[in-house]
Order: C-alpha cells, then sequence, then structure tokens
C-alpha cells in the first residue's frame, strides 16, 4: 500500500499535478442541504442549551430595542405620527435587521469557528456559511411572531399581501448568503473583514429607514437621498415587506426608488453579490485549511 501512495505522489510531482483540497459544494447537493441543516439544527439547540427561558431569549433583544426606539422617536420626536401602524413598521424594521445581521455577521468568522470540521478531508465548505443563514432564519421565524400579534392587536387584518412576504425573505436570504460567502472566505486571510463589516452594519442600520419612514424623507424633499437610500437590497426587501404585510399605505418600493429604471438596481446587486461570493468561496474552499 505504501509503495503505491509513494508511485501516486512520484507520478503527481513528475507531472506537476497540484492536489486540490474539498470543493465547495462537492458532487452531491443534497449531502450538501442535510450537513448544513444538521449544523443549523445543532447549533439552534445548543444556544438555549440550559437556559431556563429557553427561546425566550430570542425575543427579548428586538423587543428592548423596539422599546428604546419607539419611546425616543415616536413619544419624544414625533417620527411616524402620521404613518399608519408605525409601531409595527418599527418592529418588522427591527427583527428584519436582527436576522440580516446575524446571518452575515455569524458568517463572517464561521470557517475559523469550524475549523475542526473545515480540516477533514471531504467536509463541504459551503455547509458552513449556510448553516449560518439558517440558523438566523429560524431565529427570524421567532422574531416574526410578535410582529404579526402586535400588527393584528393594532387593528391589522390578514391580507393577500402576507402571501408575498415568504419570497421577500427568501430574497434576503439569499443575499445574505451571497455576502456570508464572500466574508467567510475573506475572513480567513484578512482578519479585518470582521471589524469593516461591524462598521458596516451599524452605517446601514441607521442610513436604512428603519427607525424613521421613508416618508419623512420626501416631505423633507430629499427624493433624491431616497431613491439612493432604496438601491440597497435590503431596503427594498423592508420597504416592500412594510407594504405587503403591514398595510398598502405605506409606499411601495417602487414609489420609494423611483421607479424603473433604479429598480432593477437592488436585484442586480443580490445577484452580483451571490456569483461573486460563489465564485470567490469556490477558489478559495480547497485552500481553506491551510490558511486557518
Amino acid at each position: 500500500m505504501s509503495t503505491n501512495i509513494a508511485a501516486a505522489v512520484a507520478r503527481i510531482e513528475q507531472t506537476g499535478t497540484q492536489m486540490r483540497g474539498p470543493t465547495a459544494l462537492g458532487t452531491n447537493p443534497r449531502r450538501l442541504l442535510t450537513l448544513a441543516w444538521t449544523l443549523a439544527v445543532t447549533d439552534f439547540r445548543l444556544k438555549f442549551f440550559g437556559s431556563a427561558l429557553g427561546y425566550a431569549w430570542q425575543l427579548v433583544q428586538p423587543l428592548m430595542l423596539f422599546g428604546v426606539l419607539y419611546t425616543v422617536f415616536s413619544l419624544f420626536l414625533d417620527v411616524g405620527e402620521n404613518i399608519k401602524y408605525y409601531p409595527v413598521a418599527l418592529l418588522l424594521g427591527i427583527v428584519l435587521f436582527t436576522f440580516f445581521n446575524e446571518a452575515t455577521s455569524q458568517s463572517v468568522r464561521s470557517l475559523m469557528v469550524r475549523e475542526s470540521l473545515v480540516r477533514k478531508v471531504d467536509f463541504l465548505r459551503l455547509a458552513v456559511p449556510l448553516a449560518s443563514v439558517l440558523v438566523a432564519l429560524f431565529n427570524l421565524g421567532l422574531n416574526l411572531v410578535p410582529v404579526f400579534v402586535f400588527l393584528l392587536a393594532s387593528g391589522g387584518r390578514p391580507h393577500l399581501g402576507w402571501l408575498m412576504f415568504p419570497f421577500m425573505i427568501a430574497g434576503l436570504a439569499v443575499f445574505a448568503l451571497g455576502l456570508g460567502m464572500l466574508l467567510s472566505a475573506m475572513f480567513v486571510r484578512y482578519r479585518d473583514v470582521d471589524p469593516i463589516w461591524t462598521l458596516t452594519l451599524q452605517v446601514m442600520f441607521y442610513a436604512t429607514p428603519i427607525f424613521y419612514p421613508v416618508e419623512l424623507l420626501f416631505d423633507k424633499d430629499l427624493d433624491g437621498v431616497a431613491h439612493a437610500l432604496m438601491c440597497s437590497p435590503f431596503a427594498m426587501v423592508l420597504q416592500q415587506a412594510r407594504y405587503w404585510v403591514i398595510d398598502p399605505s405605506h409606499m411601495s418600493f417602487l414609489e420609494a426608488i423611483g421607479g424603473f429604471p433604479l429598480a432593477i438596481v437592488p436585484p442586480l446587486i443580490v445577484v452580483g453579490t451571490v456569483v461573486v461570493g460563489y465564485r470567490f468561496f469556490s477558489r478559495e474552499a480547497p485552500r481553506v485549511a491551510e490558511e486557518l
């Protein structure tokens, strides 16, 4: 056996062929999805293991942030006083941003955290950032419960727009996965990616119309600023979700961005992010164990 291995190595050296490590996808997509699902479910359960309140802790952070922002901007500064169901719109924005923040932030360090698994000979690398996005989706499902409870308690009623909401979430998850692939692969080589992305998320939180309605920008004749902010895929999902889920009195994404052709910018950013993220991740995947 050792003679055969030595002969194979000698042939590789003679031909100059470079041995590649495990790829991102592998040859069995079903195995990739199963592996990512198993990792996500395990992480989700371990997160609350031994906790007295369990999954209820997942609701605490967005609800506390909602309480602070609503008190400051609605009660003290009268922001959103003319917007129907503004408190629910605010909570929905916080919940969606919490998902996006968690999905991308956890993806940045995911390969390093899973170093012991990544070093396995046939471990599919893409399962790691995919599992991070799935865990964030599980948490999003819990956080959306109080959103719909508050909406119904405020007088909102179910309507056909709710059926479109899962598609918006799926689009946001795909965007987060594209960023997760890119950021996780970059972090293996460049550790500055983590603080840079943390700062980017902070800027994004205050720049996106989360705690203030986009209608406020139009009232102040800042139409150009509103159109620019709506070019963000996250802002697109948030604004359209408010229009479809909360109430049609909220501006739709198409109205907020100023119609075509600007409306095609966010989808193009999503597609470009996924393509670039996947290509970069696939290129780096065979060398991840060495870089770590």
